[in-house]
């Protein structure tokens, strides 16, 4: 019951979903498909928070800011440029298990 209560709180709160105001039932399940795609993320983002004690230094929401700053570029036909990705960027993608982008 708790992680149900949680996983609503998550979607009322940190992903906005209070009111799905649209103009039509695709629009509904299209914006209801990316809410379940965003819990599922945040879910994992919480689940490797608290593997790691990253909870001690970080708020999911700090986090998230820290590993916002990086951005991607890319011209129709040109290669890609990605910003600067810090070491502490880094750290945090391997703590997450993902790999640091190129």
């Amino acid at each position: 019951k708790d992680l149900i209560e949680k996983s609503f709180g998550n979607l009322k709160e940190r992903l906005s979903m209070r009111r799905m105001s649209v103009a039509s039932e695709e629009n509904f399940e299209g914006k209801l498909f990316i809410q379940f795609i965003a819990l599922q993320m945040v879910s994992y983002i919480k689940k490797k928070m608290d593997e790691n004690g990253l909870f001690s230094r970080y708020t999911i929401q700090s986090l998230l800011d820290e590993l916002d700053t990086i951005e991607y570029y890319q011209q129709p036909g040109k290669a890609h440029h990605l910003s600067e990705i810090t070491a502490k960027q880094c750290e945090l993608y391997e703590f997450m298990g993902l790999n640091v982008p190129t």
